[in-house]
Parts: C-alpha cells; sequence; structure tokens
C-alpha cells in the first residue's frame, strides 16, 4: 500500500534521481540505500542491525524495488560515507514534496508552527563526545507536518538557533498564506525573537518565563472565573529589550487539583500560575485553549521516539546521525501525508503503531498469474473497507 503510494507521487523516481552520487559500490544506488532506510523505520524495525529479517523476504524485496535487500554493514557505512554529501539534497528532496504536498487536500489560508524540542540520549563514544542531542522541531499544527528542524549537540539551549529555524520555515510558506501564528513553550521566550516575529508580521504565543516583575503582577490582578476551577486575568508590559507593550495573558488554578508539568511553572500562595505574551486578540480563555493545541507536537516527539526510531541513534558520527535523523522524519511525513490524502476520517488521528496494526501489517499472498504478479488478500471486514478505501484514493491521486 505505502509503496504503491510513494509511487503515484512520484517519490521513488524522484529519490532514485535526484540524490544521486558517485560511490565505489555501485551493487545500490544512493536512491535505493535511502529507501533501504525508511521502510524498516516505518515497519517498525528500530535499529539498523534488525534489518536482516528483511534480506530473506523475497515478496518484501519484489514490492519495494529492491533486488537485494543490503545488510546491517552497508547500511551503517552509506551513512558514515556517503550520507554527509547525500544529505544537502535529501533535504532539498524533502522540501520540494513538503511544497506539493502541504497544499493537499487544499491550499490553507493560515499556518500554525508548532516549535519545540528534546533530549535524546545516546549511548558509546560519540564524536562530539557529549552523550546526547538535542534537536529542535517545528510542525505545522493543523496538518502535523514536519516543516523543519536541526540536530543540535545536547549542550545547547532550547531557543538556540531559533531564528535560523524560523526564517527557513518562513522560506517554505506556500502561496496564498495570510498569516503564519507561532506556539511555544517557555524555552523559546526571547525578547530577540519577539521582536524578529514582529517585523515579519508573524502571530504568536508563547509562555512567558516568570521573571521577578512579572511575579509581582500576579497578584494584584482581577481574575475572571470560568467552569474546571480556571481564572484568567491579563495585563500590559514591557520588557526590557523590547520597544513596545505587549499583552501578558495570565491562567490560574487551585493547588487542590491534579495540574500538568507545565502549570506547575509557578506557585504563589493557593494557586498555579501560567503566562502567556501574545499579540493575538482572543479572549485569554480562548487563547489558553489555543495555545493547549500546541500538545499536539508533544505527542508527536513521543510517537517518534516510541514507533520511529528517534531514541536509537545508529553511529558515533554527528553528520551520519544527522543524515539518520532527517531521513526518519522524512520517513514521518511521508506516513503523515499517506494518512491525510488516502485513509478514512477514522484514520486521520491514528499512531503509527495503529496504521501497522490495521493497515500496513496485515497477510496477504503474492501470487503470479501469466508471469503477471497479483496481491491477494483476505476478506477482513473493517481492514479490507480501509484497503479499498485506500486504494482508490491513492489512483485518484495526481501527481
Amino acid at each position: 500500500m505505502l509503496h504503491r503510494f510513494l509511487t503515484r507521487i512520484g517519490f521513488k523516481k524522484a529519490v532514485a534521481m535526484d540524490v544521486r552520487l558517485v560511490q565505489r559500490n555501485n551493487r545500490y544506488s544512493v536512491g535505493e540505500l535511502l529507501l533501504a532506510i525508511i521502510y524498516p523505520m516505518i515497519l517498525g524495525l528500530e535499529r539498523i542491525e534488525t534489518t536482516h529479517l528483511l534480506q530473506a523476504n523475497g515478496v518484501f524485496q519484489y514490492l519495494s524495488g529492491l533486488p537485494h535487500y543490503p545488510n546491517a554493514t552497508t547500511l551503517r557505512r552509506f551513512l558514515l560515507r556517503m550520507a554527509p554529501q547525500a544529505l544537502p539534497r535529501l533535504r532539498k528532496l524533502h522540501d520540494r514534496f513538503l511544497a506539493k504536498m502541504s497544499v493537499r487536500p487544499r491550499p490553507p489560508r493560515r499556518l500554525i508552527f508548532d516549535l519545540d524540542s528534546t533530549a535524546l540520549v545516546v549511548y558509546g563514544r560519540q564524536e562530539s563526545g557529549r552523550r546526547s542531542y538535542h534537536p529542535l522541531l517545528c510542525f505545522e499544527g493543523q496538518t502535523k507536518d514536519f516543516w523543519h528542524g536541526e540536530l543540535r549537540p545536547g549542550h545547547v539551549y532550547t531557543g538556540a538557533g531559533v531564528r535560523p529555524l524560523l526564517a527557513a520555515c518562513f522560506a517554505k510558506l506556500p502561496a496564498g498564506v495570510r498569516y503564519v501564528i507561532i506556539r511555544a513553550d517557555k524555552g523559546f521566550y526571547d525578547h530577540k525573537t519577539i521582536a524578529w516575529l514582529e517585523q515579519r508580521k508573524a502571530r504568536f504565543v508563547i509562555a512567558a518565563k516568570l521573571t521577578q516583575s512579572v511575579k509581582q503582577r500576579l497578584s494584584g490582578l482581577r481574575y475572571r472565573q470560568h467552569g474546571g476551577n480556571v481564572s484568567t486575568a491579563q495585563f500590559f508590559y514591557q520588557p526590557f529589550g523590547l520597544k513596545k507593550r505587549y499583552r501578558f495573558v495570565v491562567v490560574r488554578r487551585p493547588q487542590t487539583e491534579e495540574t500538568s508539568d507545565q502549570l506547575t511553572l509557578f506557585k504563589l500562595g493557593q494557586y498555579f500560575y501560567q503566562v502567556f505574551v501574545t499579540n493575538l486578540t482572543l479572549q485569554p480563555l480562548n487563547l489558553w485553549r489555543f495555545y493547549n493545541g500546541r500538545a499536539g507536537v508533544e505527542r508527536i516527539i513521543r510517537e517518534l521516539k516510541g514507533s520511529y526510531p528517534l531514541s536509537k541513534i545508529p553511529t558515533h558520527h554527528f553528520l551520519a546521525n544527522e543524515t539518520y535523523f532527517h531521513l526518519l522524519l522524512l520517513a514521518y511525513n511521508l506516513v503523515n501525508w499517506f494518512k491525510r490524502l488516502c485513509l478514512p476520517a477514522e484514520f486521520q488521528s491514528a499512531t503509527l503503531a495503529t496504521l501497522r496494526n490495521q493497515i500496513f501489517l496485515m497477510p496477504a499472498q503474492l501470487l503470479r498469474t501469466g508471469n503477471r504478479p497479483r496481491l491477494t488478500m483476505p476478506t477482513s471486514g473493517p481492514r479490507e473497507t480501509a484497503w479499498t478505501y485506500a486504494l482508490h484514493q491513492i489512483e485518484k491521486l495526481t501527481v
């Protein structure tokens, strides 16, 4: 199913033609090696070493177009020797497909960029001397598409490199987008970033760092009570380093309630407080609810670590690991595009684990009739309905 989708959108042809490099071992093309890494990520083979399971699978090799599945040593050597040269072309290819797929099924009029970072613990002696990475990521909040990201050493702070990342995100805006909204946690609260966003007429809601000046204002505000023991207030304040006043929205909840990690940012008296800086005109309660939509990016990162092998860094070399990182995010987008464009409504919020169980990993038989291959699947109720729907949608796709 996924192979047919990738062929239909032109990805298989593009990866074969656009990422070609001169290499000593010509048994596999660069495109074949890239697919040989991407497919196991989607199938759930978490480490390069476990891909040996595919070497004896003739049906998989036939369907994927790989004459022989490369062994783990070949894949690791490819990452070490060839990937640093292939990475710029790979990222350009990814951006080209993002431009095509982000406007489907309809061009967006607004985009929501959700920023986040995460810690990746690695083992063994790393080239950088650090035993961790701290990638910076941006996802589009409505489609959940990965938009841009960078793999960084583990010692950098959360907001490092955020403005170059945002510039790269804005450079990929599809035609017709009227405005962009940034949602980010307090790790991205930075006066220079806010000023940068203002210059580009972007809208934003960012969790504010609770400086002493902000804390002093919390107890004296007039709060409005809402359902669920939530109270809101707002004030205007010009932080040092900024050229004008900004609106700060405060959310207050009683200490007696069960609260998330984010709501324990600051405790004063009997309440927990959360504060946002924004240039949006939403009412405080609606602004808080809109910001909470950013939780989607946290779920995506958990899925990248759990269902995709983001937490299984394969080598001790930064450039090779960076290429693996971008291949993984490309694999994520390919699955997200397949889900959005080809699957029924009930699968739109499905995780990769669910897609594996109900779509990708199904028993089937490859037959040859008159020397023509035919894949037959058992009658399987809801699964068969989803397959039939997806096949029909794939055939309707136009490149």
